[in-house]
């Protein structure tokens, strides 16, 4: 059995008129014949009984028709979908990003883009840095904002967007907070509140107190930028951040941020993606205007 075959028993079975649903089909009256009699002996069953040119659905028929009609609506979702995805407007991107970057760059990217494409729906996933290059694996995702670039995939394509500085935050009445900026040998002794191991930002932390000579003593981890903030505000250690972005967020935690002078200590961010996987029309769209104008939205935040 085919689509048609489908459509038209449905067809026929709620008009039970052989001619007027020939014509409603736009097709001869001997091809819908031939093609509900194909059916039937596929189905080892009569599904009308016929009275000349007039049938009546019987027993079997009612009892077929309903699977026969959620087949069709199947197909039919099947057929929108397909056409939704090769729809550049209408189809939907799957954006994962990395925990620090969910209160600044993610929204500017999508705001903007939805600005210009309102139909185009956006599912978004927040992980940390490790959990996100395995979506590609399983194609779960489409494009990736994250930083730096990963170096254990190396045929994935990495657009750079900005480099950011990561910056030491220390509590308002910290003996350094009216400092500029600092070396981080000068804290080596500070308990340290830091985002929790397999964070990108977590890593480097903890390689660039290595190379200034000692090991951070951890007094909290945390998945939220914010949150470390807010306790590192309230007085209960220091640490490596990315800058504030929110003002809703640097008046809650008024907590001075000073320049480190280590080398090494800024945070490249870009976009990535699997170029060995097809992107859909939606896809591409969106990642050619992250290309051509994330940089823009980026660095005016």
């Amino acid at each position: 059995m085919n689509a048609d075959e489908l459509r038209w028993f449905a067809a026929l079975a709620e008009r039970e008129h052989m001619t007027s649903v020939a014509r409603e089909l736009h097709i001869s009256q001997p091809a819908l014949s031939r093609a509900i009699t194909r059916l039937e002996q596929q189905l080892g069953v009569p599904l009308f009984d016929r009275r000349g040119r007039v049938l009546h659905l019987n027993h079997h028929g009612r009892r077929y028709l309903p699977y026969a009609r959620r087949a069709l609506e199947q197909l039919d979702a099947g057929a929108a979908a397909l056409a939704d995805v090769a729809d550049a407007e209408h189809g939907e991107v799957r954006l994962w990003f990395s925990h620090t970057l969910g209160s600044w760059l993610v929204p500017a990217l999508v705001g903007a883009y939805r600005d210009a494409h309102p139909a185009v729906r956006f599912r978004l996933t927040q992980r940390g840095t490790v959990g996100l290059i395995g979506a590609f694996d399983d194609g779960a995702a489409d494009v990736i904002l994250m930083g730096p670039r990963p170096a254990a995939r190396s045929h994935l394509a990495w657009h750079h967007l900005i480099t950011e500085p990561v910056l030491l935050a220390v509590p308002p009445h910290h003996r350094l907070a009216t400092r500029k900026s600092v070396k981080l040998e000068e804290i080596a002794d500070e308990p340290f509140i830091a985002m929790a191991p397999g964070n990108a930002l977590r890593r480097l932390a903890d390689d660039l107190c290595r190379a200034a000579g000692f090991e951070p003593r951890i007094a909290f981890e945390g998945d939220e930028i914010a949150t470390l903030r807010g306790l590192i505000a309230a007085g209960l250690g220091v640490g490596l951040v990315t800058p504030q972005r929110v003002a809703a967020e640097a008046v809650q935690t008024a907590t001075p941020h000073l320049r480190v002078r280590d080398d090494g200590c800024e945070r490249p961010l870009g976009l990535v993606w699997d170029p060995e996987r097809p992107a859909t029309p939606v896809v591409a769209a969106f990642r050619d205007f992250v290309v051509e104008h994330g940089r823009a939205l980026a660095t005016a935040l």
